[in-house]
Parts: C-alpha cells; sequence; structure tokens
C-alpha cells in the first residue's frame, strides 16, 4: 500500500492529536511514580529502567504539545531533542545495569509481574490511542515510536520478571534492562536522522 492511503493532519491543525498528547502526558506522570515506587519495593532493574522512560516520554509530551503551539521548525527541533534524550536514557540505563551487576541484588519478581502489567495496560491504550498518527511528521513519529518502545519494554519486564524466578538470579533483571536501552538507543538513531533531514529541507526552502 502507498504512504498516503491514509492522510495523517499536520498537529496544530488536529485538536484530536493534542487531547490525546495531554492524556498520555498524564497517563505517563501516574505510572513513573507507580513503578519508581515498585522498583524501590522489589530492587528491580528493569523496572527502574522502565520507570525513567515513562518520566521520559511525559517530558516528550509536553516537549510535543509546545512545540505544536510554537509550529514551524520547532517541530522538527522539539523531534531531534527527543532524539537526544532517548539516546541519554539509553546510555543511562546501560550504566546502572553495570552497578547493578556489581551489587548483585536479585529483585522481587512478582511485584515486578504486576506492576508490568498495568503498565502495559497504560501503554497500550496510549498506543491504540495514537496509532493514526505514526507515519506523520518527525514530531509525531518520535511520540508514536516512545509509546511503541514503552510496550515493547513492558512485555519484557514480564519476560525478566518469569526469567528471575526461574533462575533465581538477577541475570534476567539485568539483560531485560539492557534491552530496553539497546531500543532506546536504535530509536534515538532513526528520531535524530530524521529530523536533521526535516531541518535541512526546511533550511532549503
Amino acid at each position: 500500500m502507498s504512504d498516503h492511503c491514509c492522510h495523517v493532519p499536520a498537529p496544530s491543525a488536529d485538536p484530536r492529536y493534542r487531547r490525546i498528547l495531554w492524556i498520555s502526558l498524564a497517563v505517563n506522570l501516574a505510572m513513573f511514580v507507580v513503578e519508581l515506587s515498585a522498583s524501590a519495593m522489589s530492587g528491580s532493574t528493569a523496572l527502574a529502567a522502565d520507570a525513567a522512560d515513562f518520566a521520559g516520554d511525559a517530558a516528550n509530551y509536553g516537549i510535543s504539545l509546545a512545540a505544536i503551539a510554537a509550529g514551524g521548525r520547532w517541530l522538527s527541533r522539539s523531534a531531534l531533542a527527543k532524539g537526544f534524550a532517548m539516546g541519554a536514557y539509553g546510555i543511562g540505563v546501560l550504566a546502572y545495569c553495570a552497578s547493578h551487576i556489581l551489587a548483585g541484588t536479585r529483585p522481587e519478581p512478582y511485584t515486578m509481574g504486576v506492576i508490568g502489567t498495568l503498565a502495559l495496560a497504560a501503554n497500550l491504550w496510549v498506543a491504540w490511542l495514537l496509532y493514526a498518527y505514526r507515519e506523520g511528521d518527525a514530531n509525531m513519529r518520535s511520540v508514536w515510536q516512545c509509546t511503541r518502545n514503552d510496550a515493547i519494554g513492558n512485555l519484557a519486564v514480564l519476560a525478566a520478571a518469569a526469567g528471575v524466578v526461574g533462575t533465581g538470579t538477577f541475570w534476567p533483571d539485568v539483560a531485560v534492562a539492557a534491552l530496553m536501552a539497546s531500543l532506546a538507543l536504535v530509536s534515538a538513531y532513526s528520531v535524530i536522522v530524521h529530523a536533521r533531514s526535516e531541518l535541512r529541507l526546511q533550511r532549503s526552502q
């Protein structure tokens, strides 16, 4: 099918998109608080990584709303900033994984499973709301990729919880956190490349 089969309206001209961003912002802030608390209780690196991701996404939704209000090149600039933020998140999580390996703390897997399921439900709902905007400009693409990555990350947290139960070690938890960080780095590269391409095109016009 052609990329133009479904028309995606410009974000500044679509009030529904702005409403979805506000909903997404609220959901991500709430889940950040929930997962951060659960991470402290369970000692899970994967939950801590997911909590940081929720915080980053909440900030990204706020940046997107501000960019929509500003319009023009700020849409692409905000996507570029979000790409660098995703990259910083990935590097930070990898560093946290290294410190967790040195500590050798085994997380509590049942808390991981319950909170991971709740987070997955929240992200699937947000992803469903944003699905129609996944092929828009760089700003829209970055928002969609963040949400998609979150849902994949939640599934990975559930797998980590099962792995901790099965192996009795912290390694599945650390491995999943590292996987989430790697996914963030790949998406960061994609978003940065697309945003820079848009900015070059805008400068040439």
